[in-house]
């Protein structure tokens, strides 16, 4: 199956997930969507993801993360499109969520939150946004 975009398609198994309760979910694997996770778990947005082969086909395990039965992810939105990139500088990036929530961008020293693009000083593409 093709996707026309793989990004968005990671994103939406994820809030699907967790819209239903579910503890894991499978994203098929690519380097980006992998890198992209791994953020996420590093920010505490999920618990863990590992790669694993399902069928011959790589995919990543993703372990959906809850507090007091409720998701810890409100709100997860794809920002650039395919049919509408967007890019910031570091000192264009505002803040998500009065501060609470984060950018994920993808720049020239990989994938990083806002937070981490202001404090290196680097800009890039905004993938999407955390809540």
């Amino acid at each position: 199956m093709s996707f026309q975009d793989p990004i968005s398609d990671c994103l939406t198994r994820i809030r699907n997930g967790l819209m239903r309760g579910k503890t894991h979910v499978a994203i098929p694997y690519s380097k980006l969507k992998h890198d992209l996770v791994n953020v996420l778990v590093s920010e505490g947005y999920l618990k863990s993801c590992n790669k694993t082969d399902a069928d011959k086909k790589p995919m990543i395990e993703v372990e959906l993360k809850y507090h007091d039965s409720e998701p810890v992810i409100k709100e997860l939105k794809r920002i650039s499109k395919p049919s509408l990139r967007k890019y910031s500088g570091s000192s264009d990036l505002d803040s998500v969520k009065g501060g609470l929530g984060s950018y994920i961008l993808s720049t020239n020293q990989g994938l990083m939150t806002d937070k981490d693009a202001r404090a290196k000083n680097v800009g890039g593409e905004i993938l999407c946004e955390v809540f």
